[in-house]
């Protein structure tokens, strides 16, 4: 199935909400705003998260203190993929998770 533009909107919501909620059963002291497709995580040192959604590419870009990255989404995988490291959305959270807060969250259900 080629992604469409109403499956990638769906896709995007579905990533956005599994953040969400990981960031809200933890017990980090964090920020969380979703507007406009934009989903902003403010750790309580100043940092930011920042997940976007870029429909005319189809992609996530998400925005971090250690770079931008550029994400596809991989049907077959399931799984939407950093389109220069091949790291999956899951583990670049939990990486730059850990550089921006110290904190180990598991973001399982992305990689």
């Amino acid at each position: 199935m080629s992604l469409n533009e109403a499956r990638y909107h769906d896709l995007i919501d579905a990533a956005q909400q599994e953040v969400e909620d990981v960031f809200d059963d933890s017990d980090l002291d964090v920020d969380l705003e979703n507007s406009a497709g934009v989903l902003t995580v403010r750790f309580d040192n100043g940092t930011q998260l920042i997940l976007s959604r870029q429909p005319a590419l189809l992609q996530l870009w998400v925005a971090a203190r250690s770079g931008g990255f550029h994400f596809d989404y991989d049907e077959a995988a399931g799984l939407w993929i950093c389109d220069t490291s091949e790291e999956p959305l899951g583990e670049l959270l939990e990486r730059v998770t850990r550089e921006q807060s110290g904190a180990e969250l598991d973001f399982e259900a992305l990689r």
